[in-house]
């Protein structure tokens, strides 16, 4: 890294004219993460009020006391200095709303000697997700979902054609809508095509449309999926579902952005981004036989892969409470810590479709606003889920009774499978207190 370098008021003064220059919000910093100089739009953005020369750049972004890349989180400044060239990363940056998702990009400002001076960061918010519960877009902040969303800003702007690759249930419709939304087709349609079960009669139809009286019961001209896609987005949607034989006429589509109506003889250009997505591995099923390898390469020019929810489990909360907002937008529910112990065990093969539909089962089944194990199905929330709570009552460790009696209640409430009445008799205390105590594990 470089050794510091003082700058007179006068350099400072003419970095900041620089900086106005550019619209978004912009900082320079030097190499020991000092705030040489912002622009205006990063002082309406990102400031607190206070003056900004000369205070740590992960303060400001954080509140921070230690460089981010020492807190755990990545470091644009340390990136680029580490690199020496420009870098781009998708960095989660203090707001006077919270923490939201920004697109940093950072160049490096070297002097005579070929020494980097400081480093000018770019910051522009992005639309894709937030970090915060939010019941209409994407939520998260964890690396694996970070890496997600930075995929989807580079890919977005440009025509490039995406695979989204990921089991069932990790979201691949939303990441689909994202990338169209960011894109320069974002006011054009986005259609998707449910390619599991298009049978060999249907395929042509639904995708190219048919004329009057091409086939039986063709008893009116229908536009194809491809048409209505005019100008925007095809999405198709589990991809390694198509059949060996119809694979030839999309890999036709998209070589030669061409297609005919089924009974027409006049060839119509298409005109559409194409994303693809899918649960199977499609280089293996090359390897088999089963996808052809031409197609392949066509659709796989940017994979994103979405994590699974088990790789993002500290995104759990915070999906809870963005879930719980869409599933009931006028009435405020909450999970016990119980209840979020058991989630947090729980490995989700159905992922957030699953997560989900636990969360609109428990909301049909607890009386108030509070979700409780209880509201969990079994295997949700099983016996081997409680054991990972056992009492630490065998390691020696001194503990409050208080916390004690908490643990038990979590263990014992994971495990009952019976109503409140009979779980406080087998207790031993009156349905009102077990019903305190439970509200003081909620707090």
């Amino acid at each position: 890294m470089s050794k510091p370098i003082r700058f007179s008021e006068r350099a400072q003064t003419e970095v900041t004219g620089i900086l106005d220059v550019i619209g978004a919000p912009a900082v320079a910093i030097t190499p020991d993460y000092r705030i040489l100089a912002a622009n205006q739009a990063y002082r309406d953005t990102y400031g607190d009020g206070s003056p900004l020369h000369n205070r740590a750049c992960y303060e400001v972004s954080h509140r921070y006391t230690v460089p981010c890349d020492r807190a755990g989180e990545s470091c644009p400044l340390a990136d680029c200095l580490a690199s020496g060239r420009k870098q781009r990363v998708l960095h989660l940056h203090h707001t006077p709303r919270g923490e939201e998702h920004v697109d940093v990009e950072t160049y490096p400002v070297r002097n005579d000697e070929g020494e980097i001076s400081y480093v000018i960061e770019i910051m522009r918010e992005t639309r894709t997700a937030s970090s915060r519960a939010d019941a209409n877009s994407m939520v998260g902040r964890s690396p694996a979902f970070n890496r997600m969303v930075e995929l989807i800003n580079r890919v977005a702007p440009a025509e490039t054609a995406a695979l989204l690759q990921g089991e069932s249930g990790t979201g691949k419709e939303l990441v689909a809508r994202a990338i169209h939304d960011n894109s320069p087709r974002s006011d054009k349609p986005f259609v998707v095509v449910e390619c599991s079960g298009l049978t060999e009669s249907l395929f042509e139809s639904e995708l190219f449309g048919h004329e009057r009286g091409a086939f039986t019961g063709a008893h009116a001209r229908k536009i194809g999926l491809v048409e209505a896609a005019e100008g925007g987005t095809l999405f198709l949607d589990e991809v390694g579902d198509v059949p060996l034989s119809l694979q030839v006429k999309l890999l036709r589509l998209l070589e030669t952005g061409t297609y005919r109506r089924v009974g027409s003889v006049e060839p119509r250009e298409a005109n559409f981004r194409l994303i693809t997505a899918t649960h199977r591995d499609l280089q293996t099923m090359v390897t088999e036989g089963s996808f052809r390898r031409d197609l392949f390469y066509r659709i796989s020019t940017f994979p994103i892969a979405l994590p699974a929810l088990e790789e993002r489990s500290e995104d759990l909360p915070l999906l809870i409470e963005s879930l719980l907002s869409r599933l009931s937008p006028n009435r405020t529910y909450s999970v016990a810590p119980a209840t979020l112990a058991c989630l947090q065990q729980y490995r989700f093969p159905g992922n957030i479709r699953e997560l989900r539909n636990i969360l609109e089962r428990a909301i049909l089944l607890t009386d108030d606003e509070v979700i409780l194990p209880e509201h969990l199905s079994a295997e949700v929330c099983d016996s081997e889920t409680a054991s990972n709570h056992k009492l630490p009552l065998d390691t020696g460790e001194i503990l409050p009774l208080e916390e004690i009696e908490g643990r038990y209640l979590i263990q014992v409430v994971s495990k009952f499978r019976g109503d409140r009445d009979s779980l406080a008799e087998k207790l031993g205390i009156s349905k009102r207190t077990l019903f305190r105590k439970l509200q003081n594990l909620r707090a």
